[in-house]
Order: C-alpha cells, then sequence, then structure tokens
C-alpha cells in the first residue's frame, strides 16, 4: 500500500495516567486523556473510548458527504458508539467489538441519494474501514423512532 499521506500529534505524559495530546491544527485544542481507576482518575477520555468516538464521527461524517457534500443539514444526525470490552486467552483486556448506531432524522432518509448512499458510506470511512481488518464492527442506521434502514453484517 503506497502511503497517501502523513499526520503526526505529540502526546506527553503529565501525572499518573493523564496525557495531554497536542493535535496538528493549531485551532484545535489540546486534549487530556486519562485512565481508569485504580490506574487514572477519569479526567479525560482513555483510548478505547477514543477509538468509539472516532470510529463514530468518521461513520456520520461518511454518511454526510455521501448525502449532503459540503453542506449537511445542522442536527440531522446523532451517534451512539459501545464498545465491548473482552478478555483474551491471557486474560488480558481487549476491544471485543464495537457498535455503531447513526441515528437521522427525516432530512437524511428523505434525501434523494438516502437508498445509494445508506449501502456505500461504510466503503469512505477510513477509520471503520481500517479497525474492522481487526474488530468486528456492527453499524446501524436508524431513525430517532428507532426505525431500522440500514444494518451492517
Amino acid at each position: 500500500m503506497s502511503e497517501e499521506g502523513r499526520f503526526s500529534i505529540a502526546l506527553e505524559q503529565r501525572e499518573g495516567y493523564q496525557v495531554n495530546v497536542a493535535f496538528d491544527w493549531p485551532q484545535t485544542p489540546d486534549l487530556l486523556l486519562d485512565g481508569e481507576p485504580p490506574l487514572g482518575e477519569c479526567r479525560g477520555p482513555n483510548a478505547s473510548r477514543l477509538l468509539a468516538a472516532a470510529t463514530a464521527d468518521c461513520l456520520g461524517a461518511s454518511l454526510l458527504f455521501c448525502l449532503f457534500k459540503d453542506d449537511p443539514p445542522a442536527g440531522c444526525l446523532r451517534a451512539e458508539a459501545s464498545c465491548v470490552m473482552t478478555r483474551n486467552a491471557q486474560k488480558r483486556l481487549r476491544i471485543g467489538q464495537l457498535e455503531v448506531r447513526l441515528i437521522v432524522t427525516a432530512a437524511v432518509t428523505q434525501s434523494p441519494r438516502f437508498g445509494r448512499c445508506k449501502d456505500l458510506f461504510e466503503e469512505f470511512c477510513v477509520v471503520s474501514a481500517s479497525i474492522r481488518q481487526g474488530i468486528p464492527l456492527v453499524v446501524t442506521v436508524e431513525d430517532e423512532a428507532g426505525e431500522v434502514y440500514y444494518r451492517s453484517e
């Protein structure tokens, strides 16, 4: 695979398990990461939570871009990400599965492109397509009433 781009972020341990993340975009504020007790104090998300958030964000952005390109209507999508933690044979904690629910409004389901986009948006999400190679991922698109329009296998 050829390299298409690269970015770098800087992480610096502060105290305990707290880590400051400085992004490569000057307008983006730093982010504090922290571990769960007994190691950390939950003063910021941990890596597993960031992975779940990044996956949901990428899938939502991919669906909105497919539907609306550069001008999605405000407030037309919410997402929920669940991370199932498991232990491997060596009893080490691992992400066993990610589940992402994209909850959309009528602005999404009534878009003329919705029928096509709901079946292909996942393929364009950099994060989910990358992690799916090692972590089972279930993606659902539903409306605010709970009607399911799409569910990945």
